[in-house]
């Protein structure tokens, strides 16, 4: 049985209030597991649910548009050589850098746009990344989903990651996917749809819940999948 989650679990006065460490990742479980008792086995499971905070910030958002679509592998090399080319990378150096940088780096053409699109708004002063840390949810997706290339994936790993938001959950995550369809038994995997409904009722806390299913995912398979 479900069951909503109490005024005292809420993360803040602020329903925004950041995950800065390892007593916000506690608290979340603590809560989880009294708004869906069915969570109690999968946390059981899970052994500890990492924080993996990063800094907020161009290089934070960069890194998650290199892995876009593309195998952990394959973007750990581009991340890779893209650093080494372009050191710090910041939006001034990237674009500096130019198109022989990026060819060399191996980022694709779309990939090449994306990052000169946030780097133009950047620079202009219409995306500030760091501003997305302090400002609820909803009005920092759409912020970032207006840069043209970053889609809902992206800027929810980022205000999952790099600003901390509490309640993002990339329910178009493959792994989290299939992660929450195996925890739950589910007869097959959920559909985007069906996994932001069956996420409602982890609000506030989803952004935990969503750590707590990559890690269940990683125990149960020997493979770690969070992005």
């Amino acid at each position: 049985m479900v069951r909503q989650i109490s005024r005292n679990c809420a993360p803040g006065t602020q329903r925004h209030a950041p995950i800065t460490g390892r007593a916000d990742i506690e608290r979340g479980l603590s809560c989880l597991r009294t708004a869906d008792p069915r969570l109690e086995a999968v946390i059981a499971q899970s052994g500890e649910v990492p924080l993996r905070r990063t800094e907020p910030g161009f290089s934070s958002l960069a890194s998650i548009v290199v892995s876009q679509q593309v195998s952990r592998q394959s973007a750990d090399a581009i991340w890779g050589r893209l650093t080494s080319l372009i050191d710090p990378l910041d939006p001034e150096r990237f674009l500096a850098g130019g198109e022989p940088s990026w060819r060399e780096a191996g980022l694709s053409r779309p990939k090449q746009r994306t990052l000169v699109a946030i780097c133009d708004a950047m620079i202009s002063g219409g995306l500030d990344l760091e501003h997305l840390c302090r400002v609820d949810g909803d009005n920092a997706m759409r912020e970032l989903t207006a840069i043209k290339g970053i889609g809902p994936w992206t800027a929810e790993v980022y205000l999952l990651f790099a600003a901390g938001h509490p309640d993002i959950f990339p329910a178009g995550d493959i792994a989290l996917q299939a992660a929450v369809g195996e925890a739950l038994g589910l007869a097959r995997r959920p559909t985007v749809a069906e996994l932001r409904a069956i996420a409602e009722s982890w609000a506030p806390w989803r952004g935990v819940a969503a750590r707590l299913f990559w890690a269940f995912y990683a125990t149960r398979h020997a493979r770690a999948v969070m992005p």
